[in-house]
């Protein structure tokens, strides 16, 4: 596999080494996990509607636009709650 620099800033660079250390891995490892694990806006989206069916299949949830809506408002009221 081929390297790549990326420029960032330094505290940036030493707080990811710090949390890839505490795992027991390089930066570089740590970083090649990191963007194995995260998904991208579409596959985001992708993973949200094979949810939705399969909650539409099991027990017929299927939620409108509006209630979609509603309750991601109420989840981000919830976490901003906690995060204070």
């Amino acid at each position: 596999m081929a390297d790549a620099n990326i420029r960032i800033p330094a505290d940036a660079r030493d707080r990811l080494a710090e949390v890839a250390a505490a795992e027991g891995l390089s930066l570089r490892s740590y970083l090649a996990r990191l963007a194995d694990e995260l998904l991208t806006p579409a596959e985001r989206a992708e993973r949200a509607e094979q949810t939705r069916n399969l909650l539409h299949e099991w027990n017929g949830y299927d939620p409108s636009e509006d209630d979609v809506a509603r309750l991601d408002a109420d989840l981000d009221r919830r976490l901003a709650e906690a995060m204070r």
